[in-house]
């Protein structure tokens, strides 16, 4: 008997072993599946963090590129406006030597003076053009108060009404741009 009761007591104590570790799985899977709950949300809340934060990387990028290509606009913007207002004050110089040669002497002396006032005028000429100044070819043309300036109107019977005449002073371009309208008699 005492058999009998000893192996009762292990059969109860077994039993009470048994149902406390049934209820320490059940608290173990039970925090466990909390604790992977609050894993899954805190890893989407840290890739939302992590859009955004790429999000914003991505625009800041693209308005720095921005900024850059708008400073290097207007810095070859400023480049030409200075290159071309120099270039204007040459196109001066280059007038006179052009009207220098249009009255050139004839006797010997004279001739080699305007030899060299003529080398020089065409190292000017090569310069602007080096620089990418192009003389604009107006003569014949239809007047364009975008490219001409027109000096004078005259009827003319060899030319049709509008169309440029004769050319005063020549015009010139540095690349789209103006440098300096053509001025000109136009027929009437």
């Amino acid at each position: 008997m005492e058999e009998e009761i000893k192996s009762e007591l292990d059969q109860e104590q077994l039993d009470e072993k048994e149902t406390e570790g049934d209820e320490e799985e059940a608290l173990i899977e039970e925090f466990e599946q909390t604790e992977v709950e609050t894993l899954r949300e805190e890893i989407d809340l840290l890739q939302q963090q992590s859009n955004e934060y790429l999000d914003g990387w991505q625009r800041e990028r693209a308005e720095f590129a921005n900024y850059k290509k708008r400073k290097e606009r207007e810095s070859q913007q400023l480049r030409e406006n200075i290159t071309g207002n120099i270039i204007r004050k040459y196109l001066e110089v280059v007038d006179d030597l052009e009207r220098a040669l249009q009255n050139r002497p004839a006797d010997d002396e004279g001739a080699s003076w305007a030899e060299g006032i003529d080398l020089v005028y065409r190292k000017f000429l090569t310069a602007l053009e080096s620089e990418g100044v192009v003389q604009m070819q107006v003569e014949g043309t239809q007047f364009d108060p975008n490219l001409h300036e027109a000096i004078s109107q005259e009827p003319n019977e060899e030319f049709e009404s509008g169309q440029v005449i004769e050319v005063l002073r020549k015009g010139y371009m540095l690349g789209e741009r103006i440098l300096r309208p053509a001025s000109v008699r136009i027929a009437q």
